[in-house]
């Protein structure tokens, strides 16, 4: 019984080393795609003329308008986003583009991030699909978007706080992008995770 014991731990030591944790069932980051981790811009294409540049572990921009926008398309997915903005920011999280020469919210889907919009499209709401009230406020701090696209379900979660949950058939598949467009604004982490 103890060289049964024996040889199961030593199987279990192997696996470990071989296949490594990572893959256990699960693992919080089973099936995360990391498309940004404070290191390079190699899953990214720049568009328009924001000043992305690498700092600290984040990507950041403050001048000009322009985003980063995912090399791969995406259909049904889970993304994370973490970003920090300042009080002043306009930026968001664009998501099925389906034009990224010309990107507006007419072909792709905002979520949006700026705390002084008065229509209530502000930070963790959709333009034009999902408004928010009362708008949160993302300035001067860290924040995450957890975002989910399955079929015409849209929902957003903000700081962990559902701000839409709606269905819009509009728009299918294409890239993600980040957006610069005034202010500050940094992204230090973007996963996604196909669904």
């Amino acid at each position: 019984m103890k060289r049964l014991v024996a040889v199961s731990f030593a199987l279990l030591v192997i696996a470990f080393t071989h296949f490594g944790c990572s893959h256990l069932p699960g693992r919080a980051d089973a099936g995360w795609i990391t498309l940004f981790d404070g290191t390079n811009l190699d899953s990214w294409t720049r568009v328009g003329d924001a000043n992305w540049r690498l700092a600290d572990g984040v990507v950041q921009a403050d001048e000009g308008l322009g985003f980063l926008v995912s090399k791969n398309s995406y259909t049904d997915f889970h993304v994370r986003v973490e970003f920090w903005v300042d009080a002043d920011a306009n930026s968001g999280v664009f998501l099925r583009m389906s034009d990224i020469q010309n990107i507006t919210v007419s072909n792709a889907y905002e979520v949006n991030i700026v705390d002084k919009r008065p229509d209530m499209y502000g930070t963790g709401a959709i333009v034009g699909v999902a408004k928010v009230s009362p708008v949160p406020q993302a300035g001067g701090k860290w924040n995450t978007y957890d975002i989910t696209a399955k079929g015409t379900h849209l929902t957003v979660m903000f700081n962990g706080i559902r701000t839409v949950d709606v269905h819009d058939s509009r728009l299918a598949s294409g890239p993600i992008g980040l957006q610069h467009v005034a202010g500050l604004v940094k992204f230090r982490k973007v996963q996604i995770r196909p669904l």
